[in-house]
């Protein structure tokens, strides 16, 4: 598979998780205090597939324009995500609207800058 397959590949998996992170950001809002754990596993798994493709390419071929800024902010949503899934959601706690949105936030903003990065790159 060459490089702007596995990349496209990677922002298409990326944007399918923020699908699933759509949905359970909307059960929050509506008043659950967590989501189901069956979603959270999928979106999870979506995540970090997604992430590790962007990963191998950063480090064996590189990134295109401001992809690894992107890279950079999709980590920092890791990192959020983490702690929601370990700190709050594994304690079977309330999830803090606070973070779901700085979450959000540096995930939507890293894939739209990889997106923007992968798919200017080839035209």
């Amino acid at each position: 598979m060459d490089v702007q397959t596995m990349l496209r590949t990677a922002v298409i998996l990326l944007a399918v998780t923020a699908l699933g992170g759509l949905l359970m950001a909307g059960m929050r809002f509506s008043g659950r205090p967590h989501p189901p754990t069956l979603i959270t596993m999928v979106h999870g798994l979506l995540a970090a597939s997604g992430l590790t493709l962007v990963l191998y390419v950063a480090f064996t071929a590189g990134l295109p324009g401001s992809g690894w800024i992107g890279l950079v902010l999709l980590l920092a949503a890791v990192l959020g995500g983490l702690v929601l899934n370990l700190r709050y959601h594994w304690e079977r706690l309330e999830l803090p609207i606070p973070l779901i949105l700085g979450h959000a936030a540096a995930a939507a903003i890293g894939l739209v800058v990889l997106a923007l990065a992968v798919w200017t790159k080839a035209g």
